[in-house]
């Protein structure tokens, strides 16, 4: 839809399977009783997302939701290893929140330009026979299957990044001041709900202050935290901000009243949001009516604590003291804190070795288990020395045991990850 502002998305992410290792021996002259060379697969490609500073939006990604790192490649004989998979990079906006959108923990806040981050990791390959010689078994006709990629959908979300966040209810002239302070230039008429979408825009003052990024936050309404208006839609884009400018309409009746229930919403949906900076200004004093309520304003916002200036974006009165108090209050305040994004990836936090045995209604025995349902779909059930070693790793994790436990009986089928078995 025109206009649309994207600033949530639900997307699937596959890697790569790994390749399939071999089974083959060396057929040289002169060389009669030649060792195993299978060669190992290669690793399946990894999913990367990757921070693009020149997106604002997450609309690319509500065209194409699925995506899918390339597997790799089979092994050969001359202990030949195969390639490994493509990796792929998910370009998204600075600020994009991701969450695991099973679980909601949240995986990574991506938020400088190049930033990557790693969600779905690629399958290792399998190993080929030459991997299995030992002393005892010098011609071993074993090999393993890649294991498979990680797959997940992921829900991410974005909270613009910006030093200072412009506030107030529908048609209190935020987005006149952005584009009468910056280069933006949002859509600007006389009715609520101008600005479907955030404004960013960038103030330059002059060499003794760093320039700051100014975000235009849609008209906030009572109950906007609940989902009314456009509000709900869009506060959390000034979870990141600094320091808020908080415009109050000159033309408003009860520009007080006005002020408590924006501080409420903003309350209500973040309790740290209450305690942000704030900078209120009266805009259009350009008109009568606005110089007239000028001094209580003043007056009241003053005795709760907080600076008040009064501006008018249409003759430039007020709006450079209010840039330098801006640039001011920022010099004070804190950087915002380093966000802490996993250095390693890691999908899991439980033991990879714990597995669970449950009966479903039809009879069947399932076993769960990160690592048993991965020794099972890297076994190759084509060669029987691959079999046998499943068997043996099986029991020696405890698997066989607890089916017996459980009360498997002989003729049961048993289910671990992708394979069925019938018990004997």
């Amino acid at each position: 839809m025109k206009g649309t502002f994207y600033d949530e998305a639900r997307i699937f992410v596959q890697a790569g399977k790994g390749g399939d290792g071999v089974v083959a021996f060396r057929r040289e002259k002169y060389v009669p009783r030649g060792g195993p060379a299978g060669g190992s697969g290669g690793r399946g490609g990894h999913v990367y997302l990757r921070v693009n500073p020149q997106m604002n939006t997450l609309s690319h990604l509500h065209h194409r939701t699925h995506f899918r790192a390339q597997n790799g490649r089979h092994g050969s004989g001359n202990n030949k290893t195969g390639a490994s998979g493509k990796d792929i990079y998910i370009d998204v906006p600075p600020g994009t929140v991701v969450r695991d959108d099973e679980t909601g923990d949240l995986l990574g806040d991506l938020v400088e330009p190049g930033q990557t981050l790693l969600v779905a990791r690629g399958g290792r390959g399998g190993r080929g026979n030459a991997a299995f010689k030992s002393p005892t078994n010098r011609a071993p006709r074993i090999a393993e299957r890649g294991e498979p990629g990680e797959a997940r959908w992921l829900r991410l979300e974005l909270k613009l990044l910006a030093d200072v966040g412009l506030i107030g209810k529908p048609n209190a002239g935020k987005s006149t001041l952005l584009s009468v302070i910056s280069r933006a230039r949002p859509k600007i008429a006389d009715y609520p709900f101008t600005t479907l979408s955030p404004n960013l825009g960038v103030v330059e003052l002059d060499d003794q202050h760093p320039p700051f990024v100014v975000a235009d936050i849609p008209g906030l309404i009572e109950g906007a935290h609940e989902g009314r208006g456009l509000g709900d839609q869009f506060l959390r884009h000034v979870e990141r901000t600094r320091l808020l400018i908080h415009l109050l309409d000159g033309l408003s009746p009860h520009p007080l009243e006005d002020f408590e229930a924006i501080n409420a919403e903003l309350a209500a949906y973040s309790p740290a949001l209450a305690d942000r900076p704030q900078i209120v200004v009266l805009t259009k004093m350009d008109l009568p009516e606005a110089r007239e309520r000028w001094p209580a304003v003043k007056a009241e916002i003053e005795r709760q604590g907080y600076p008040a200036m009064a501006i008018s974006a249409v003759t430039g009165e007020g709006v450079r003291a209010l840039l330098y108090a801006v640039a001011h209050a920022l010099a004070k305040l804190p950087p915002p804190p380093a966000v802490e994004t996993p250095k390693v990836y890691r999908p899991l936090e439980e033991d990879e070795r714990t597995f669970t045995v449950e009966q479903e209604p039809d009879g069947t025995w399932i076993v769960h288990g990160v690592e048993v349902e991965r020794l099972v779909a890297m076994t190759n059930f084509n060669l029987d020395e691959g079999v046998a070693r499943l068997q043996r790793q099986l029991a020696a994790r405890g698997v066989l045991d607890a089916l017996q436990a459980a009360g498997v009986r002989p003729g049961d089928t048993v289910r671990i990850g992708e394979v069925e078995f019938e018990w004997r």
